[in-house]
Formats: structure tokens, sequence, C-alpha cells
């Protein structure tokens, strides 16, 4: 078991947290969600001790094993794949090089084979003869191959890496699992298979993530994080938010309904007050209406975009027309002989291993990127708007506060109206009028969003939306997409997100795997039966 005790920090005057005094248990798995910037990474890293709070105590039972996902991608470049996993142990591995110097010496002595049998002992209860095989099965599990095993991990590419971290992580049967956005960067099967592990787990888990359908999924609880307190909820994420919704508006009403009983108090207080035969009343009345409290609505850090895309026009019965599209980058082929075209009410996903592909075919649909052959056909009644991963190129010029920058894609030059955008992607007031190089990520992808709705476009290209967004925010573009009355093609690693807006799935690897018009869910469910 993991538990803090009056646990504070701050940060140049602000505080994160304040007296915090939280209990995670075993057999649970605590989703920690929050606002972007609330403190979810840092309260994680306290809790692994990373970070040292102001004040307060981390208390975790003795004997028991924390291990934490590592963020740091490169620690281990010098060390082999396997090796690697194993460290994740770290009482174990230690065991593990005592006893090979040990055995490598040429002078072994008595002393040295009785230290030698007391780590065997050891080695032995932590089923150290195992150990290598079950780290096998979890990278296995995770789609690195046994061939990996002796590969450097500098040899490997960003998502190996998060996979052989993950495994380092999983190994040797923690008590405690700290994981911070352990499925960015996993593939579907990946993602899949550590949903089935965290069920199967029963120890303490305590997992941050944006992934709504990986907290619905393995979360037993909900420890939500708002000003500065953790405040925990028994279930999911969806039980979690229709609860808190819930709550609201059940306060909402009741201070509602005080405000009105106030109202006609004091039009009676009014109108009677200065008449004699009705003073009495008055009074009482008075005495009511000193008794009446209007519960305050919990303040919260949170904050909800609105995302609407509304065409200016309707398309017609042409739209896009995909006739083998060829393309190769440095020598390597990205995409070979890709065919398809677009029905009305078309919302497509691209799905596939290969993020560069996907990437890359939508550049060319937007006419970014030229292809090495094929043609692509847009209907003459199609607007689009695109929205590309990458969007550094669009704020690098600082010269531009938010609204000059919004204003050079609106055909209404008004301020006001041009704020309007802005607004609804949370930038009001003084907040837009910020430099366009200073922004976060998530702040720029929030500006994408705000030209995307500016521009009246029937025909939406998104690649990877969610990226850099808190839990409000994908909420917010998933609820818009899924309203959204044009045709839409887009890229995803949110299962919720691709569920909730596609109803086809175009499969691309390289060349064009599949092509068919289902649920997400119902995609995946025939894809395991094969």
């Amino acid at each position: 078991m993991i538990s803090t005790s009056n646990i504070s920090l701050g940060f140049g005057g602000r505080k994160l947290f304040d007296d915090v005094n939280i209990k995670f248990t075993p057999g649970n798995c605590y989703g920690l969600i929050g606002a972007n910037g609330s403190g979810k990474s840092t309260f994680i890293k306290i809790l692994s001790g990373e970070i040292e709070a102001n004040s307060g105590d981390v208390h975790i039972t003795p004997g028991e094993r924390l291990s934490i996902l590592k963020q740091d991608h490169f620690a281990y470049d010098e060390h082999p794949v396997l090796q690697t996993v194993l460290m994740g142990n770290q009482r174990l591995f230690k065991i593990m090089a005592e006893k090979d110097a040990i055995y490598m010496k040429e002078d072994f002595s008595d002393e040295d084979g009785m230290k030698a049998a007391e780590l065997e002992a050891e080695f032995s209860e932590m089923n150290g003869w195992e150990s290598e095989s079950e780290a096998g099965i979890l990278l296995a599990g995770l789609g690195i191959p046994a061939t990996y095993n002796d590969k450097l991990m500098k040899d490997l590419t960003g998502p190996e890496k998060v996979k052989v971290l993950l495994a380092q992580a999983l190994f040797g049967g923690p008590e405690i699992l700290l994981l911070d956005e352990p499925t960015n960067h996993l593939d579907i099967k990946a993602i899949q298979w550590l949903e089935n592990f965290l069920l199967n787990f029963d120890r303490t888990v305590i997992v941050v993530s944006h992934d709504r359908h990986f907290l619905n999924k393995v979360c037993t609880h909900i420890a939500d994080l708002d000003f500065g307190k953790i405040t925990i909820y028994a279930g999911n994420y969806d039980f979690w938010r229709k609860s808190s919704e819930l709550a609201v508006k059940l306060r909402s009403d009741q201070n509602k309904k005080t405000e009105d009983k106030a109202k006609e108090l004091k039009a009676f207080i009014q109108r009677f007050s200065a008449n004699a035969s009705k003073s009495s009343q008055a009074t009482s009345r008075q005495k009511q209406l000193e008794k009446l409290e209007l519960t305050d609505l919990p303040r919260t850090a949170r904050k909800y975009p609105f995302v609407q895309f509304t065409p200016n026009r309707e398309s017609g019965k042409e739209l896009l027309y995909v006739d083998r599209i060829s393309k190769s980058i440095d020598g390597v082929k990205i995409l070979d002989n890709i065919s398809f075209n677009i029905n009305k009410d078309d919302k497509i996903v691209l799905l596939g291993d290969n993020d560069v592909a996907k990437s890359t075919l939508l550049s060319i649909l937007n006419g970014e990127m030229e292809a090495d052959s094929g043609n692509v056909t847009w209907g003459v009644t199609i607007t689009k708007s695109y929205f590309p991963k990458d969007n550094a190129s669009f704020f690098m010029d600082g010269r531009y506060n938010l609204v000059d920058w919004l204003r050079q894609y609106s055909v209404d030059k008004d301020e006001q109206f041009v704020r309007g955008f802005l607004g609804k992607m949370l930038f009001s007031g003084e907040e837009a009028l910020k430099k366009t190089n200073v922004l976060s990520g998530g702040e720029k992808v929030r500006c994408m969003l705000s030209k995307m709705m500016l521009s009246g476009a029937n025909f939406l290209l998104v690649d990877g939306p969610t990226d850099h967004l808190d839990l409000e925010s994908i909420t917010a573009v998933n609820d818009g997409l899924a309203r959204f009355k044009g045709n839409v093609i887009f890229t995803s690693h949110d299962h919720e997100f691709i569920q909730t807006v596609a109803n086809r799935i175009i499969d691309i690897d390289t060349k064009l795997v599949e092509d068919k018009y289902c649920t997400y869910d119902n995609y995946l469910a025939e894809k395991l039966k094969k």
C-alpha cells in the first residue's frame, strides 16, 4: 500500500498540492486525472521519490517494491534490451551482477563461495531463474521479438524504446506500479495487451492517461486532482464524468431554487414591510431570507473548449478520388498504389503501424506534398481544411499575437469576430494577445482548431488532433468531429475518439491493407478472430 500525509508542493509562488492526504490500496487501479498543468506527473514523481515535497510524507508498506515507467528514453542507450528490462528490479539485477563478478574471479575463495551461496539463495527466492523468461514474455506481449534481446537500446526506434521501458516497469511483479502516459506511442495490439495485463494485476496501480477508453477499461477508481487536492471516486472514467456532471447539475438546480425563493421573499418584504397588518409576516419572511444559503458550486481548474465545425456550403456528389498513389521518401517506399473513393458522409480513420505513411497520405491529399505517381481528384464543391501533425511552421513568426495570427485566415477581419473563435478555444482577454512563438504544444493545437473552425470547410483532413490536449479538450474535439456534417479523414491512437467518429476504416501498411465500413470495435473484434 502507498499513502501520503499532508503533502504540499509549490513552485514560484504557485501551490500545486496543499495538504494532500490519500491512500492507494492493493487490488485497485487508480486513474489520476486533472487539467493540464495541475501536477499529475509531478505527483507521480513525488510518490516515486524522484521529487521531494515541500512538506508531508509518502508512506509505503515495508518490504513492498515500487516501480515506475521511466520517461527518459535515452537513459539506457548503452544497455541491451533484455538487460534493460531486468534492471526494472534493481535488487535482483544487483544480485545477478554480484554473482557474475564472484564466479569470474580467478582466485575463488571460501569466503566467495559462502557469499555466492547467500546470493544464490536470495536469487532463487526472487524467482531469479525465471527472470529472463519473464522479461522475454513481457517484451513479446508488447511486440518486441526475442531477436531484439541483445540489441542496444540506442538502436531502437522511439516507440520500441517505450515498449522496452514499459516491460521494465512491469517486470518482477512490483507491489506498486506507477505509469505516466503508458499508452503513448503504443500500437493497438500493445495497448490491448497492456489492458489485459493490468486487468489481471492484483496489486496497486496508479496511472496517468489521456486515453479515455484505457481509463474506462483498467481503472477501478478515479483520483481527481483539482485545485491542489486529490479526491478518490469509485468507478472508471465514464462513471466519474457522469457523476461529476450530475453533482454540478444538482447543485446548480438547488442554487436556482434557492435564488427563486430569495426573490419571492424579497418581493414580499418590499411589498408589505410598510403594511401594519402584514408587518409580522414580512418580519418572518426576512428571517427566512437570512437563513437561506447558496451552496457554492465547486471551483475547478478545468476549462472546456467548444469545438464546432460548420460548413459554409454542402458538398456535391463528387467528393474525392484517389487513384494509385505511390510515394517514396529517401529511397524508402512509403505508399504503394493506394486507391479509394470518398462517399457522402464518410468519416474515415487511417489505421496502420506506420504513422509516416498516414501523415504522408494526408499531406499529399492536401497538396502539401506531391506523389511520385497516381492522381488525387477533388470535387468542385469541396472546400478542405488541414490539420498537420507537425504544426510548428505556423507559429515561428513571433511578430504576431493570436488575434493577428488568426485574422490572416479570416475573411471577416473584425477583431471581435476573430476573438470569438479564439474564445471558443479558451483564449480570452489577455490570453488572445500572446505571441505565437511562446505557445505550448496544447495551445498550438487549440489555435489550429480555431483556424479550422473559421475556415467553414466541408472536408477536414486531420492528423493526430488529440496530441498535447487534456481530457476536456480531447472530448470537445471528439464531440465536434462527431457532430460535423461534412467529410473527415483523420488519424488517431485514441480508441474512444476513433470509435465515436469513424464510420469507415482504411488500414494502410505501405499498401492498402483493408477498407471497410464498420465501427472501430467491430474492426478490432474481427482482427482478433484472424
